[in-house]
């Protein structure tokens, strides 16, 4: 596992990280977001060895990353934020560079380039300067070094910034196939992300941990959690608002006809809002309870 522990980092009179605990066990891809400036990227330098930390310890699979730094690292796989690489070099050349630093020799080194160009599809891209490539063939050239040398644990810093609907669907779908084998760290600041394939994330804010939990965890914090989503033909009765349990009624002006019924605290809103259109027989249109809003909740929490 990836264990943190009471991490701090400071610039200057900036706090960039403060006091920062938690672990990552085999089997997880843990989010780990934060606004813009939240410590995100500098947790991930100091994770990975490349930035000393002024307080606190890191081991990685038991290994302290500053005692220990080379079995450490030999643990990790790292795709730091914008997927860096030597512009002038091919993924070929760089991918053989990354081979070489990794140890790998022989057929093992050629059996690994292989693997890993077929399987983030680099064929056509192979011999064509990196600093050519689009964004998505870029990222797809740093995560091929990242997992190299099948690392057991895999950081990800943004790693589908900048890409398009399709670019980020396939590395969502590789970073699923990656945590059947490894755990995953996936730094990010997009929301969608966690949905898409976190099963735990953190949620961090001027360096400091201010949420730990499952996305359907943090779902239940957001005050939509539970809130009924109902449309009928020829409007609603005023007497909704009399609904046992009903804390607000609320629109969005851009579906006029909607209103978004919210429950009070502990109160299972749907049953009864769906005895009331029975009895009234209402014409629906949409009848759905929502699961929460992490972007609520995430704003709620960093604010």
């Amino acid at each position: 596992m990836i264990e943190v522990e009471h991490l701090s980092k400071r610039f200057g009179d900036v706090t960039a990280v403060n006091d920062l605990s938690f672990t990552v066990r085999p089997g997880e891809v843990l989010g780990f977001l934060g606004p813009n400036g939240a410590g995100k990227t500098t947790t991930m330098r100091m994770i990975t060895g490349f930035l000393h930390p002024d307080r606190g310890t890191v081991r990685v699979f038991g290994h302290d990353i500053r005692t220990e730094p080379l079995a450490a690292k030999a643990m990790l796989g790292y795709l730091p934020e914008g997927a860096p690489a030597y512009g002038e070099m091919t993924p070929r050349a760089f991918l053989g560079f990354i081979a070489r630093v990794r140890g790998l020799k022989g057929a093992e080194r050629r059996r690994r380039i292989d693997a890993v160009v077929e399987r983030l599809a680099l064929g056509p891209v192979l011999d064509r300067p990196i600093d050519t490539l689009s964004k998505g063939f870029k990222r797809r050239v740093g995560l091929a070094q990242a997992i190299l040398h099948r690392p057991p644990a895999l950081i990800l810093d943004e790693p589908t910034d900048g890409l398009d609907p399709n670019q980020k669907h396939e590395v969502r779908t590789l970073i699923r196939e990656l945590a059947e084998t490894s755990l995953v760290i996936v730094s990010t600041h997009i929301l969608e992300e966690v949905g898409a394939v976190c099963s735990r994330a953190l949620i961090i804010a001027r360096g400091r941990l201010l949420a730990d939990g499952t996305p359907a965890e943090l779902e239940r914090r957001s005050r939509y959690h539970g809130a009924v989503c109902l449309q009928v033909r020829g409007g609603l009765p005023a007497d909704l608002a009399l609904l046992p349990g009903l804390a607000a009624v609320e629109h969005d002006p851009r579906f006029p006809e909607r209103r978004w019924l919210i429950p009070e605290a502990g109160v299972d809103l749907y049953p009864k809002v769906r005895d009331f259109v029975a009895e009234r027989r209402l014409d629906v249109v949409e009848l759905t309870v929502e699961r929460g809003r992490l972007d609520e909740v995430f704003r709620e929490i960093t604010r």
